[in-house]
């Protein structure tokens, strides 16, 4: 006895194509759902960061080394949220990549890249952080704006010369190609990784990741005893020096600092932890990760590039000014440049 039960029809990404790669899309429910929350990460990524960049840049008094830091660590995740999140949200509703072989190479580049300048920027932050609170008075002298201007340089070249490196020499895929081979379809962006390179870019998240955890632990041991030192001093001496009420000033600020970029550093670790370690299981057993698990663990990374601007807002009162001002208009004004953000 044959069934009259109807299967549902294979669709493919290209319809009229030969070797077109098999398409599993959503119901269009869901699809709405995830279109406005990707695309929302998307459009928060790009709008938050790039009032932070106009902050830095504008505002003659946040013109500091740490702040160039952060400036630049927001063009990476500016950079995220317009050329890669766009392009991987289509690629994750619809299942399918539509725009091309060589811009899913150049778009994988663009991916590894903006995440390890990420990385390398705030490695550098955490260094900026330790001296500022643990030599407040003289780290105006040793982190100045040409060694943050370096820590900037490398953090760029670094990061785009090795994700070049293992895109565009195949030397990543290097004993996978049958599994390369398996995958090739028309309208598939999947990019094949062996296992040496999957534990190269494990350690390149893991060690710098190990190096922030162990400075902000001295951070904050620091700060607690500097707390504890004021305390002690103005308890026992009322008629408190301009000096040690400056010292004072400098070392509460710093320590503020500190807590922001502590919390930011903190972000960013649970935001990319599953996706480095989901990629390191699936290197080493066999890729047994189903695709939505991989795609939450993916979606989690993108999303740290949208947290650092909403971290900044909750915890710094200047830069809240600073959006009213871009918002309103203001800095089209004159000697808008010279506004007061804060007070030293």
């Amino acid at each position: 006895m044959t069934s009259n039960v109807s299967q549902p029809a294979l669709q493919l990404c290209y319809e009229d194509m030969n070797g077109s790669c098999i398409k599993t899309p959503y119901s269009p429910g869901v699809r709405v759902i995830l279109y406005m929350v990707f695309g929302f990460g998307a459009v928060l990524a790009v709008c938050g960061n790039l009032l932070v960049v106009i902050s830095v840049l504008h505002f003659k008094q946040l013109h500091s080394p740490a702040n160039f830091l952060i400036a630049s660590l927001a063009s990476a995740d500016f950079l995220v949220g317009i050329s890669v999140m766009p392009f991987s949200m289509v690629r994750s509703i619809e299942s399918c990549w539509y725009f091309g072989d060589k811009f899913c190479s150049l778009h994988s580049c663009w991916d590894v890249a903006f995440c390890y300048s990420s990385v390398l920027h705030l490695c550098f932050i955490s260094i900026d952080r330790y001296i500022a609170v643990t030599d407040p008075l003289v780290y105006p002298t040793k982190f100045t704006v040409s060694v943050s201007g370096i820590c900037i340089s490398i953090s760029w070249t670094l990061s785009l010369v090795y994700s070049g490196a293992v895109f565009y020499t195949g030397i990543s895929a290097k004993g996978m190609e049958s599994l390369v081979s398996a995958l090739n379809c028309v309208g598939g962006c999947q990019i094949v990784v062996n296992q040496d390179w999957v534990l190269i870019d494990f350690l390149l998240f893991f060690i710098p990741t190990l190096v922030m955890i162990i400075l902000y632990s001295k951070i904050f041991l620091v700060a607690k005893q500097q707390a504890v030192k004021i305390e002690t001093t103005i308890g026992s001496n009322k008629t408190e020096s301009s000096l040690e009420s400056y010292k004072a000033r400098v070392a509460k600020r710093e320590r503020k600092a500190a807590k922001t970029l502590g919390i930011t550093v903190v972000a960013f670790m649970f935001s990319w932890l599953p996706y480095t370690i989901d990629t390191l299981i699936d290197a080493y057993m066999g890729f047994i990760t189903p695709a939505y698990i991989y795609e939450i663990c993916c979606w989690s990374a993108y999303y740290n590039s949208a947290l650092n601007p909403l971290i900044y807002a909750l915890f710094y009162p200047w830069f809240r000014k600073a959006i009213r001002l871009i918002l309103s208009g203001e800095i089209l004004k004159g000697h808008s440049a010279t506004t007061t953000l804060f007070s030293e």
